[in-house]
């Protein structure tokens, strides 16, 4: 399922450990409430556990809610380091996701330089045949949630 993210699909995770016996309604109530966020707007929530060995993704799907759970036996869960963020929520693009629920340490790993298109820059027009590209920062890939 989670195999096929969509680069348009919005992910958040929550900067605060859940208890993993909520249910929807309470994780939605997390996400409401501490994230500041619409749980029906079909985007993914990422909850962890305390010890970091058990994940939750919760999310809208057009006609009621589904939620994702993962238990590893051996290991953690590495988030990205949460201390400077003062939101409850912080947004991460697709494949940070992926790395988190691979094993690897968000901390030890170095984002190169790309060049990445911004859609809200995209000329309306199909007739354009020029498309400048803007260069993102590093950091791009984590934005604190603004509610």
């Amino acid at each position: 399922m989670l195999n096929a993210i969509s680069n348009q699909l919005r992910i958040f995770l929550c900067t605060e450990p859940a208890d993993m016996r909520k249910n929807v309604n309470g994780l939605s109530g997390l996400i409401r409430k501490s994230m500041m966020l619409d749980p029906l707007s079909g985007h993914l929530y990422v909850f962890r556990n305390q010890r970091g060995d058990r994940l939750k993704v919760c999310y809208w799907d057009s006609d009621g809610f589904a939620i994702w759970y993962k238990m590893l036996q051996r290991g953690t869960f590495r988030f990205p380091d949460l201390k400077n963020y003062s939101s409850a929520g912080l947004e991460i693009d697709h494949s940070t996701l992926r790395l988190i629920l691979d094993g690897i340490d968000l901390s030890t790993i170095r984002r190169q330089h790309r060049f990445k298109i911004n859609p809200s820059t995209l000329p309306q027009s199909q007739n354009t045949q020029f498309i400048s590209a803007t260069q993102q920062p590093l950091e791009q890939n984590l934005v604190a949630t603004k509610p």
